[in-house]
């Protein structure tokens, strides 16, 4: 049965961008599902959001693994019936030079940042249209997060910016076949956000320097926010500087 609150599904939602996204989501009354590949940190973030008096189910997966993200999407529509806003925050990147480049570590980041955000929307979708024709003012949302590389490259990110960029043209994408139907897709791309995954470049860039990851999760709230009669196919974050387009 269609629940009438609305929920979020969160992937990547165990720390960083996707645990702050989560929490300002459950902050403004969605209940949630949450996945990421870590079951204890998984549960201990549902706990904690719990008692901001949301209702929340984890969905432990990895990424990488299509029946784990097929789940993912099943423990959802089981769980609630309806799809308010998917955000697709789950990522990784592997840094390393052309020439020799493994592809091991490129096949990894197409898998978890490209394949599964498109198996995830493929089977949301259909509950995504259901949902937007209960919320006529805003229809439902997509965020996905993907990275200022995608349209900024930088050495040795060839593998990471172009998977993002795959995720940019797949929002895009996502727009021309749904956004009529009151479903909106961002690409949300950010600069170095002061994460665990951001740590490797501490020694170039201050943490302090750094996009936070609440500044993200503003973001996303807001684009939850807007009609279904405007579309943001992707959004550029960059860190404040005298350089305009730089991760």
């Amino acid at each position: 049965m269609t629940g009438t609150r609305r929920t979020a599904l969160v992937t990547g939602a165990s720390r960083g961008i996707g645990r702050a996204i989560a929490r300002r989501l459950a902050e403004d009354g969605y209940d949630l599902t949450l996945s990421s590949r870590d079951t204890d940190a998984l549960r201990a973030v549902a706990k904690e959001l719990g008692q901001l008096g949301v209702r929340t189910e984890v969905a432990p997966a990895d990424m990488a693994a299509e029946d784990d993200v097929r789940r993912v999407a099943d423990v959802h529509c089981a769980a609630y019936g309806r799809l308010d806003a998917l955000v697709l925050s789950a990522g990784v990147g592997s840094s390393a030079p052309l020439g020799g480049y493994p592809l091991r570590r490129f096949d990894k980041q197409f898998a978890v940042n490209v394949r599964a955000p498109f198996i995830l929307i493929d089977a949301c979708l259909d509950l995504l249209r259901e949902t937007a024709e209960l919320a006529p003012e805003t229809g439902t949302k997509i965020a996905a997060i993907s990275s200022v590389t995608a349209s900024a490259p930088e050495p040795g990110l060839s593998a990471y910016g172009a998977s993002k960029a795959a995720l940019v043209a797949l929002c895009e994408a996502v727009n021309t076949e749904a956004s009529a139907d009151g479903v909106a897709a961002t690409a949300i791309c950010p600069g170095y956000v002061d994460t665990d995954m951001s740590a490797w470049m501490h020694d170039r860039i201050a943490p302090t320097e750094m996009i936070t990851s609440e500044d993200i999760a503003e973001l996303v709230l807001a684009l939850t926010r807007t009609s279904r009669r405007a579309v943001v196919p992707h959004l550029p974050v960059v860190r404040a500087g005298s350089e305009l387009w730089r991760a």
